[in-house]
């Protein structure tokens, strides 16, 4: 999944940004209406009794504006100025399995979806609204990571340690919002190292016990299924939390006789499969 690398600033965003003040105003006004469920983050309060799981999303979503690459540059950040809390609250937080995630992206995803259709001007020939699929290559340095396998890149043709990303957007003609994501691995057709592993370097791998139903257990398993089966539990749970979009957008492999079938069966306008250019 490339991403341009020039994107105009729409013009509907600058009396928002028209300084840093104002801009760190917005989005702390915006952070603080976001409606939560107290029931997402029941499991994750009886770990952390000092901070609520409230909390440490809020500052987890601040990151990105902050500039703060990962967990690990927290303390040397301007953030922490503000919260002085250890990195391990974070490490904690994030690792847990009985966090899910998936509920809790949709919670908030569905209310700015619904905010950015309550003022947006929206003409009477309403563009298209579609759901948009991908995968992209997730290559990391480390040999030891917890199911770590040997992928195959389409855009540099050269294989690489990591897992592929499964990924799931809905687009509504102006604004782009993600939905859901996967993470697989590639087994290949050598018996003698599944996932491109030898058993030396299997052994090495990171492992971790969690509970059968715990959400970081059904993640795993999603790890095992093939992407395309995986794409129809997106869309089936995306329609479930009530999305509603007008065609899925996808690359051409994605296409086959089960997606078509449920596509028709949800009655969706059309699926629009379209072959990659390396430029």
């Amino acid at each position: 999944m490339l991403r341009y690398k020039i994107t105009p600033n729409l013009s509907e965003l600058q009396k928002y940004f028209s300084s840093s003040e104002k801009a760190i105003q917005t989005l702390f006004k915006e952070l603080r209406s976001l409606k939560m469920s107290q029931k997402t983050f029941q499991s994750m309060d009886k770990i952390n009794t000092q901070y609520s799981g409230r909390q440490i999303v809020i500052w987890l979503l601040l990151f990105p504006v902050f500039a703060i690459k990962d967990i690990s540059h927290f303390a040397s950040s301007p953030l922490y100025s503000f919260y002085k809390c250890g990195k391990d609250v974070f490490y904690e937080f994030v690792n847990c399995p009985l966090f899910d995630w998936r509920t809790f992206s949709f919670q908030i995803t569905k209310q700015l979806i619904n905010r950015v259709e309550k003022h947006a001007d929206i003409p009477e020939n309403r563009p298209v609204r579609c759901l948009i699929a991908d995968d992209t290559d997730l290559p990391k340095r480390g040999r030891c990571f917890e199911l770590l396998s040997r992928i195959y890149s389409h855009v540099t043709h050269s294989f690489n340690y990591g897992f592929k990303g499964l990924m799931l957007g809905y687009h509504d003609g102006k604004s782009f919002f993600g939905l859901d994501f996967s993470l697989h691995g590639e087994k290949g057709s050598d018996a003698d190292k599944p996932y491109g592993l030898s058993k030396k370097q299997s052994k090495r791998r990171f492992k971790s016990q969690r509970a059968e139903k715990s959400c970081g257990q059904q993640r795993v398993n999603d790890y095992f299924k093939s992407k395309t089966e995986m794409l129809i539990e997106m869309i089936r749970r995306a329609i479930s939390q009530g999305i509603r979009f007008d065609y899925l957008l996808t690359d051409s492999w994605f296409t086959n006789v089960e997606l078509l079938k449920f596509i028709v069966t949800r009655k969706i306008e059309c699926v629009i499969s379209i072959n990659k250019c390396n430029f």
